[in-house]
């Protein structure tokens, strides 16, 4: 009887460690002893990483949405049953009156370097932090960006929640479908030159080596001429922009600030009047969903190569 108590008690334990994942959230390593039953998801792009995933009844609520963007009519489907928990990024307490043991949010995508909502500040809370990997920029070295990065974070959520499965079928369509496109995609040979315009007058607010576009971009037969700037996304200045010479501006469409307005300011900004995105009228407009991390990733690509080089 002993033996058998004992082996019933080994098997439990094994079971429970197989049980345990563990994933690498930017420069740290984070456990999951069992799939999160009580998750927060921040921003639009995040959050529909989550429903793609089939994740919903895991979660709680969202944040940080209807404070910048608005919900289109499959992201308002996908998210009927859940409240928004905060207009714009949570408080400590937000996360923490929700009950969450979860939070899926990004440096500047939810949380801010030495503010007070971190993974640091979460734990003593129970509340277990998985971080978007574009973001990891803010907090140290990482790769150039890359299609990957998105690959990544849908990887990860699988293995943390346990549908590793449906997240490996998910990522290796997405492969195959963006690999047969860009192998019959036919452009003139030369990458075109292209600028992110996300926001601002005074100085531009711009996608640089670390944000999703660029990856985009490359995909579709294009270069973005903020390759060489070193940061995700940040301000330059326009001379920065006139100095590159963008044969297309792309315009990430959010905000009170419509793609419409953010295209006129360009178009009759003197200093960019000779610029050939401006000369040949050649914009491509992205929505922000499309244009962060995220399930529309591989949408945005074909968009873009059709504003590149046609249908």
């Amino acid at each position: 009887m002993k033996s058998l108590l004992a082996t019933l008690a080994f098997s439990l334990l094994a079971s429970s460690a197989l049980a345990s994942v563990e994933v690498k959230s930017c420069n740290r390593t984070v456990t999951f002893e069992e799939p999160p039953k009580a998750a927060i998801s921040n921003d639009v792009n995040l959050t529909e990483m989550m429903l793609v995933l089939g994740l919903r009844d895991h979660m709680v609520g969202y944040t940080g949405i209807s404070g910048w963007k608005t919900l289109d009519e499959k992201m308002r489907e996908g998210v009927a049953e859940l409240p928004e928990l905060s207009e714009k990024y949570p408080t400590k307490e937000v996360l923490v009156g929700a009950d969450a043991d979860f939070y899926f949010a990004g440096w500047n995508y939810g949380m801010k370097v030495g503010g007070e909502v971190t993974p640091e500040t979460l734990e003593p809370f129970g509340i277990k932090v998985y971080e978007l990997t574009e973001s990891c920029i803010h907090i140290g070295e990482k790769p150039k960006v890359s299609m990957d990065d998105m690959y990544n974070d849908l990887l990860n959520l699988g293995k943390i929640f346990q549908v590793e499965e449906r997240a490996q079928s998910l990522v290796a369509a997405y492969r195959t479908e963006l690999e047969e496109f860009t192998s019959g995609l036919k452009t003139s040979g030369e990458p075109l030159k292209v600028f992110v315009y996300d926001s601002g007058e005074d100085r531009p607010f711009t996608a640089g080596r670390y944000a999703m576009p660029t990856a985009m971009i490359e995909a579709a037969g294009g270069k973005n001429i903020m390759d060489g700037f070193d940061k995700s996304w940040a301000k330059v200045d326009w001379e920065a922009v006139v100095d590159g010479a963008p044969e297309v501006v792309v315009i990430v469409n959010y905000g009170s600030v419509t793609a419409e307005q953010k295209i006129n300011f360009i178009k009759t900004n003197p200093a960019l009047s000779d610029i050939p995105a401006v000369k040949n009228d050649r914009f491509v407009v992205l929505e922000y969903v499309e244009a962060t991390p995220g399930p529309r990733n591989i949408k945005a690509v074909k968009k873009l190569a059709s504003g590149f080089w046609g249908e």
